[in-house]
């Protein structure tokens, strides 16, 4: 009799012991879960918002050309020593195919700058859109143009004030606009020069265009980040407390520099424009807002609004690259031979 009244006792303390094992171990899991699904939510809210980035590659002014390159002919990597510097900054060139076939004779070739997105970026950051240009080159389905790819400096195609080192702006500008002019057989004159720009390059863009429109005829900024440009315009030129740029250098504020150096220079005629972004970019809303600003100071612009594409440069070449490429082509009134 003891020993069966043992024998249940000790069965009651197991089952004791098993029930708050359980419970221990079902509250455990129930807040890793919860853990866990915070950060599959945070972590799938940062991919969405693209914030989930690698930390970016210390900044160079030369970079060496990848081995996938070489499969897109015409690609080519090229340098200058900046006299503002004192080193060398690199640029990647996309030669046309009839580039090489002319060579020997006089004949000219329009140019597109186009400026990368990403802060820092570099001459490499874009080159991807360079098989789809050739591919439309290739085919004849537009002219051939030399395409060039800038390197922005460290706050990508922006100057800082006070800051030699960084001075994107006016090391592609005044710099090399002049050497690609000197080496290469290009139209050298407003009439046969083109900007174009994704993200940071449709901000850097925007901001050039409309400083030095007696430069280009021909620009097409694209999901250009117009709500920080704006943010920058009312600070007095603060993006951030480590980002103070130059008082009215954004792309609000250029618009009335734009009009001014219309109305004040001889035989200067509107750039023509072209504003492009995907509607599944988050910058797309910005972008209707500040061509919404474009159209009440009375500038002139087309829109391409590409469906179903987010906040990606190859997306909106992959669909509509070749209306972007014509734009130009009609812009420096250039045609297929």
């Amino acid at each position: 009799m003891f020993r069966c009244g043992l024998q249940e006792f000790s069965l009651i303390l197991m089952v004791s012991f098993l029930s708050v094992s359980w419970s221990a171990e079902g509250v455990f899991a129930q807040e890793k879960g919860k853990a866990g699904g915070a950060q599959n939510s945070q972590s799938s809210k940062k991919q969405k918002n693209g914030r989930a980035k690698k930390k970016p590659a210390p900044f160079r002014w030369v970079n060496s050309l990848p081995a996938s390159a070489a499969k897109t002919p015409g690609l080519q990597h090229g340098t200058f020593k900046s006299p503002s510097l004192n080193k060398k900054v690199g640029y990647c060139i996309y030669l046309p195919a009839d580039y090489a076939k002319s060579e020997g004779s006089e004949k000219k070739y329009p140019v597109v700058y186009y400026l990368h997105g990403g802060r820092p970026g570099n001459e490499l950051k874009s080159i991807k859109l360079a098989p789809e240009i050739d591919k439309a080159m290739s085919q004849q389905n537009v002219a051939p143009m030399i395409y060039v790819f800038v390197n922005g400096g460290p706050v990508s195609h922006y100057n800082m004030p006070d800051d030699p080192a960084a001075q994107g702006a006016d090391v592609f500008i005044n710099e090399l606009i002049p050497h690609i002019d000197s080496t290469y057989r290009t139209i050298a004159v407003r009439a046969g020069r083109g900007i174009e720009g994704f993200s940071q390059g449709g901000r850097g863009t925007a901001r050039l265009m409309f400083r030095h429109p007696e430069l280009f005829c021909s620009a097409a900024p694209g999901g250009g980040g117009h709500a920080t440009e704006k943010k920058i315009s009312e600070s007095g030129g603060q993006e951030s407390a480590k980002l103070i740029f130059a008082k009215g250098d954004n792309t609000w504020d250029l618009t009335a520099v734009y009009l001014d150096k219309l109305k004040s220079v001889p035989d200067l005629t509107p750039l023509n424009i072209l504003v492009h972004v995907g509607d599944q970019g988050f910058n797309y809303e910005n972008n209707l807002a500040w061509m919404a600003h474009l159209k009440s100071q009375g500038i002139e612009h087309q829109k391409m609004i590409v469906p179903d594409v987010g906040h990606t440069a190859m997306g909106i070449y992959q669909k509509r690259g070749l209306d972007i490429m014509r734009f130009h082509e009609k812009n420096f009134g250039v045609e297929i031979e």
